[in-house]
């Protein structure tokens, strides 16, 4: 492949980095310390920031831009929602709707009724609603399909009972797209399906799932016999497996977590340039040196690898192997670790110092360092990735 941009992807590219470093100048203090999960969900100003940019990247087309026009996007290119995407990443932006216009709307332009289409998918595109997304449960996170929560028809409508965990955003969501059993008689993947359910539905308890230094992103949500109308079951009864492999990411390459690495290892590169110890710059340490030389080289294969999965993407008009992007993500949230735990060698014990005058960058390595570990899980583990890698990449046989 070419890694060479042509003059109108540079322009676009320019487009997307200007306005993300003026409109995040904005943000408030959150959006400099914390990664964007918590940033946008940890408390209720973040959100705020989060819905008022997301309106603004609907007014410019950027927020559905990989949606068919006759559905309020652009038909962009790959190509393009990557660089938007690199972007976004590489600026800790808001306003990236990742449940509603990355994975729910395209399953509803998928698969969903006319009726649903017209009802659902504007107030996406407009950048008006706030979803979350119901698929993990206290037993069932990697091994999705062994998930517990029913949902009994009974008339004209659904009886919905269970529990879901680690629900990402859900005290500020309107809507949850979920994923239930309605056939309790099959087993795994067989006999469930999605649906579309409004936050406020009664029956619906959302409790919070604090950090240890007390801020919060995550939930656990309860339904008590929650009736849901039938109209909202999005495809065929018992078919929602085949919904949930086929929700689509429109760009899966992984390049905004590159991104937003290399702008952490930037900002720890010039640390070890401008800092002394022992009378001598930091980089002038061959350790040192070393370190930030490998993560470098590192940086430049995952952003090679991002747009080489695009690339595999576009030129497989959504029909490629899994394995690519998989790729992608072990690489990508295993040096995320690398870059967190080799910066909190070279600060040392500032490393450890959080929002104080003694603490370089913010404060923001500790932090760093203590989440990075969730990676490993969030988004798909890596053992299921290297699993998927292993089976669809290279045909090995299963065990």
């Amino acid at each position: 492949m070419d890694y060479r941009l042509t003059e109108e992807q540079q322009a676009l590219k320019k487009e997307f980095e200007d306005f993300f470093r003026e409109e995040m100048k904005n943000a408030p203090m959150d959006y400099s310390i914390h990664g964007p999960s918590e940033a946008r969900y940890g408390t209720k100003e973040g959100f705020e920031f989060h819905c008022y940019m997301k309106k603004k990247l609907a007014a410019k087309g950027w927020l559905t831009m990989a949606w068919p026009k006759e559905y309020g996007g652009q038909d962009a290119p790959i190509i393009h929602q990557l660089l938007f995407n690199e972007a976004h990443g590489y600026y800790n932006g808001a306003g990236d709707d990742a449940f509603g216009v990355k994975m729910f709307g395209p399953t509803i332009i998928l698969y969903g009724s006319d009726e649903q289409k017209k009802r659902l998918l504007p107030p996406i595109a407009r950048g008006e609603v706030q979803y979350c997304q119901g698929w993990s449960e206290p037993n069932a996170g990697s091994d999705l399909a062994s998930l517990k929560t029913t949902a009994i028809k009974n008339g004209d409508h659904y009886i919905v009972n269970g529990q879901k965990t680690w629900t990402t955003g859900a005290h500020f969501a309107d809507h949850m797209f979920l994923l239930a059993r309605t056939d309790p008689s099959q087993k795994r993947n067989k006999g469930l399906s999605v649906f579309n359910i409004r936050m406020d539905t009664p029956g619906i308890e959302v409790r919070p799932i604090h950090y240890l230094n007390g801020r919060h992103t995550y939930n656990e949500v309860y339904f008590t016999d929650v009736k849901v109308p039938e109209y909202e079951r999005i495809g065929p009864e018992n078919e929602g497996w085949k919904l949930t492999r086929a929700t689509m990411n429109f760009e899966r390459s992984g390049v905004a977590g590159f991104a937003a690495s290399r702008r952490a290892f930037e900002k720890l590169f010039y640390y070890a340039r401008t800092t002394r110890r022992g009378g001598k710059l930091l980089i002038d340490n061959p350790l040192i040196r070393e370190k930030i030389a490998k993560l470098y080289v590192d940086l430049e294969r995952g952003r090679a690898l991002a747009y080489k999965t695009a690339w595999l993407q576009e030129k497989g008009k959504l029909n490629f192997s899994p394995a690519a992007a998989s790729e992608g993500k072990v690489f990508g949230s295993e040096l995320g670790q690398r870059i967190a735990s080799a910066g909190t060698e070279i600060l040392g014990l500032y490393g450890q110092v959080e929002r104080s005058r003694w603490a370089p960058m913010n404060g923001t390595w500790p932090d760093r360092y203590q989440n990075c570990l969730g990676s490993n899980i969030a988004g798909g583990s890596s053992e299921v990735q290297r699993n998927i890698i292993a089976w669809v990449g290279v045909e090995l046989p299963r065990v």
